[in-house]
């Protein structure tokens, strides 16, 4: 019920723990760094011009919303504690119907035909991928996201440049598409690392910026060196080279192995997948975090617009896109910063209101439910007959824990 004391209770409460209002004003930037990144008018940056500074949302957006998947996951699994194995299986399921309901509305998205590469499906993907290591500790967390990180983009050239450019839809899908989920996933245990550290404490916030900005300097570092090198970027074989076992030999010459692999390893440009770009990136985004978790508190009144839209990301990503299908068309496609702006304001003004007077945003509401609808355990009717029969109380039916959005 919409109350006239909502605004003020909301302006009261909204953001205080144990919620944590740098997360949301986080993922507010990450949307909108989306939303620009999707119809923005951009020339190269260039850090002598700050005109150029608004390029910065390509690529980066998109890895910081994958950090704070991972600090969610955290938050929603133990936060500073990972789970105990009693609770497993209900997080288990909680996860997978989580995911599985993203990777839904993902698919609804990608059906609407706008030029956007709609991040949700590979979102949805990576609330199951991370199930393996929900018990993992910090320091396991960020040595995997490490090893991911380091490896994981030369590997994956390595085999693609000895199968002559392989293709299929899951490969496609999941590993040499514009979001691979190794370097999600990459993204997502350094952001379960973060969240099992106690991301709400100044301390956790302080050393999170700091070693973003040493992780930026030295990931850029490295993606100058290999421009220096000649080592940014590789075209491929194409589909209309000779294959088969008698081409094989020179295919794999011109296809070049060691040559991608060492590309992919120095790679730093948006959406490369490279591992300069993950390191240097993955700091950038690290960093925004540790400021908007340092600035959130001597600054909670004017962050709190941000903090509501990052409260319903889902909600907020789906009316972006669906605002470019009824501006452009299906399969239309435009790019106006003023529309930006416009689209910034309208949904900071939106999810403020709704926060205020009706809570929860209704994609997060739609997931949440159906998270809790695939970890409920069902009784049977057999059962429940024979508890009654013999006078005997039934056993409470485990649901799980009720996990936020």
């Amino acid at each position: 019920m919409i109350s006239a004391l909502a605004p003020v209770r909301w302006f009261r409460d909204f953001g205080r723990p144990p919620r944590i209002l740098g997360l949301d004003v986080a993922r507010a930037l990450a949307i909108l760094g989306m939303a620009g990144a999707h119809i923005g008018e951009f020339v190269p940056f260039q850090w002598s011009d700050p005109s150029t500074w608004t390029d910065l949302v390509h690529g980066r957006s998109s890895l910081l919303f994958a950090l704070l998947a991972g600090v969610s996951i955290a938050l929603m699994t133990g936060r500073s504690t990972p789970p105990a194995p009693e609770r497993m299986p209900s997080l288990r399921l909680n996860l997978v119907g989580r995911g599985a309901t993203i990777f839904l509305i993902g698919l609804a998205l990608e059906m609407l035909n706008t030029p956007i590469a709609v991040i949700l499906t590979l979102y949805g993907l990576l609330y199951v991928a991370v199930i393996p290591f929900l018990r993992w500790r910090p320091w396991q967390l960020l040595l995997g996201a490490g090893v991911l990180a380091l490896t994981a983009p030369a590997t994956l050239a390595l085999l693609a440049a000895l199968a002559l450019e392989p293709y299929g839809g899951g490969i496609s899908f999941a590993l040499y598409g514009m979001y691979p989920l190794s370097v999600w996933l990459a993204f997502a245990l350094a952001g379960m690392a973060l969240g099992r550290l106690h991301v709400e404490r100044l301390r956790t916030a302080a050393i999170a910026l700091i070693a973003g900005v040493v992780l930026a300097v030295c990931g850029y570092g490295l993606g100058a060196v290999g421009q220096g090198l000649g080592l940014d970027g590789r075209s491929g074989l194409g589909f209309g080279s000779e294959t088969g076992w008698e081409a094989y030999p020179d295919a794999l010459a011109a296809a070049d192995p060691v040559g991608a692999a060492l590309s992919a390893f120095f790679a730093v440009e948006p959406h490369s997948g490279g591992t300069a770009e993950v390191v240097g990136s993955g700091g950038f985004v690290l960093a925004v975090v540790g400021l908007c978790l340092l600035l959130s508190r001597p600054l909670r009144w004017p962050f709190l617009p941000l903090a509501a839209l990052g409260s319903m990301p889902l909600t907020a990503y789906t009316a972006h896109v669906l605002s470019v299908v009824v501006v452009a068309g299906p399969g239309g496609f435009f790019q106006s910063n003023d529309f930006w702006a416009a689209t910034a304001l309208v949904l900071l003004i939106a999810a403020t209101l709704w926060s205020m007077f009706l809570g929860r945003g209704p994609l997060e509401r739609l997931v949440g439910r159906a998270a809790q609808a695939m970890a409920a355990v069902p009784v049977s009717r057999a059962d429940a007959t024979a508890d009654t029969d013999r006078h005997v109380p039934a056993p409470p039916v485990i649901t799980g824990h009720r996990l936020g959005a």
